[in-house]
């Protein structure tokens, strides 16, 4: 499988999730954002490891939950392409 590549759109949705954290605590906000990225290193050996988002039914578009929040993904034969980072309570529309 290929690598691992972030959309700009999910890499704006981690700096807000940081921010937000960062007006309590900086460094929490730190160590989220570093686990978070540790929580997607395994998909480049293990694209299927996460589940088919509900929203979608689609085999190649999954997501893994890391805390209360959902990194969303799709695979082809290129690599795995995150493409957003939003929190679980939240009503997420694929459209």
């Amino acid at each position: 499988m290929g690598k691992v590549i972030w959309a700009p759109s999910a890499l704006k949705d981690i700096d807000s999730i940081a921010e937000f954290i960062a007006r309590d605590s900086v460094d929490q906000a730190a160590l989220f954002v570093v686990r978070l990225f540790e929580a997607t290193d395994r998909l480049q050996k293990f694209p299927l490891s996460g589940r088919v988002i509900p929203e979608i039914g689609n085999q190649s578009c999954r997501e893994i939950i890391y805390g209360s929040y959902r990194i969303m993904y799709r695979f082809d034969n290129d690599g795995v392409w995150i493409t957003g980072v939003v929190h679980g309570a939240r009503k997420w529309d694929p459209e």
